[in-house]
């Protein structure tokens, strides 16, 4: 089967094919669930392994995805670090509900939040795809039958990060999605260019773009901190399309270097603030110096401070933010516990958001941009599955710009192009402005 895919085969030949018994698969293991209990480095590459596991069975709204290629997400290292919980506290709750749910509960977890592939088999209740699609994949896994899913897709009790909070995903050869989490691939991408997008690129346009979050207009000033990273450089590109000011909040010349790339002019390079001492952002001395520096680069503050990192900058966020302004946040990479000055808050008219993923509509809406090449993959680095550790590795240490790539059953970068034309289309220096 996977020879066949590999060759382009069409839909009668995959059809015709059986499955692979076993796959192989990036996994940590129940009983490695206590190994880092008196350790203070968390190295995912002690607890994250490539495995061959069995081929799962598939529901009636499920589709089996032969994975090209697929990324690193920061939640594939919390659940490589069993942080906050173990993610097997989330399997055995599937496990719970009884029917197809209770697959997921094994004594190992398939990690992964995108990815990119064919089609090789789909479930009887799936109609709107077909065997040989080329489709990228939403990592929202929401349950159709709850009332609140068809309010927001996000909304819903049992909506779930797949990959992370689900087993079988995408940082494998095969992997298990629902029909509602399938997307075209843009046909202007490589398959490790589509790959990388999903999760990051969705988040960010929920929290900047829809009714659900921030509702950028033109002319908003946006602070974006982490601007250079996985979410933060999709967030700059939308602010940019949206007629916004990104000012983008990196920590090196190289990060500022890649933001003019993609044409944010405002850049504050973070260790000019700090000057050496890290909790200088967590004090009011630290805010107002960083006030000062964004004034300087756009004259005036934020209308929308875009918040992930957490614990480190929130109060800072809170504080930045101009009068009647928003702090939009999807995240807590630093720490979950945020301690922020409230009258400037209250006193001054803002608000705070929280945002969570995307609907499967925002999803698509950002993938469009994506086929268009209004926005561009954030690619920096590929590796193959079998080093899927250290991939993870780079992300846990913040070796890493963009997003990182894993090739899972793609031999090699830079094939899955169907539509040159439009790939020609696109400009070359933003499509590779991440790239080492």
């Amino acid at each position: 089967m996977s020879d066949a895919v590999l060759a382009g085969a069409d839909a009668a030949v995959l059809e015709s094919l059986p499955l692979p018994d076993h796959f192989p698969a990036a996994v940590v293991r129940k009983e490695d669930v206590d190994i880092f209990r008196s350790m203070e480095d968390k190295d995912v590459r002690k607890s994250l392994f490539v495995d061959r596991v069995p081929m799962p069975e598939l529901a009636p709204d499920e589709a089996l995805i032969a994975v090209m290629a697929s990324s690193i997400n920061y939640n594939t290292v919390w659940t490589a670090m069993f942080e906050p919980v173990p993610t097997f506290q989330f399997l055995r709750q599937m496990g719970r509900s009884g029917g197809w749910e209770a697959r997921h509960d094994l004594p190992y977890h398939i990690v992964g939040s995108d990815a990119c592939g064919v089609i090789v088999r789909t479930g009887s209740s799936v109609r709107r795809w077909k065997v040989g699609d080329h489709v990228v994949i939403s990592p929202a896994y929401v349950d159709e039958q709850d009332p609140d899913t068809h309010r927001d897709g996000m909304l819903g009790e049992g909506q779930k990060a797949w990959g992370f909070e689900t087993n079988f995903g995408g940082l494998a050869h095969y992997a298990v999605v629902r029909a509602s989490q399938l997307m075209p691939k843009p046909a202007a991408l490589s398959w490790e260019e589509a790959a990388v997008n999903p999760l990051c690129a969705s988040t960010a346009y929920r929290m900047l773009v829809s009714e659900r979050g921030a509702r950028m207009k033109q002319g908003d000033v946006v602070l974006v901190w982490g601007a250079s990273g996985g979410l933060g450089a999709y967030a700059v590109q939308l602010v940019l399309g949206g007629g916004g000011i990104p000012v983008g909040v990196v920590n090196s010349a190289e990060k500022a270097r890649v933001l003019k790339t993609l044409g944010c002019e405002a850049v504050i390079n973070r260790t000019d603030i700090d000057e050496g001492d890290p909790t200088l952002l967590q004090r009011p001395e630290g805010w107002k110096k960083m006030g000062k520096a964004i004034r300087a680069a756009v004259g005036e503050d934020p209308h929308i401070v875009f918040e992930h990192v957490g614990q480190k900058t929130f109060a800072a966020s809170v504080f930045l933010a101009r009068r009647g302004g928003t702090v939009i946040t999807c995240g807590s990479s630093t720490g979950y516990e945020h301690l922020y000055d409230n009258r400037y808050l209250w006193m001054r008219l803002k608000r705070i958001i929280g945002s969570h993923g995307a609907n499967l509509h925002e999803q698509w809406e950002v993938n469009r941009l994506l086929a268009l090449g209004h926005v561009v993959p954030t690619l920096s680095r590929t590796y193959p599955l079998d080093d899927v550790a250290a991939a993870a590795r780079s992300v846990q240490t913040n070796q890493h710009i963009g997003k990182v790539g894993v090739l899972c059953l793609a031999p090699a970068p830079g094939l899955g192009v169907t539509d040159p034309g439009a790939r020609a289309r696109i400009d070359d220096r933003r499509l590779h402005a991440f790239r080492r």
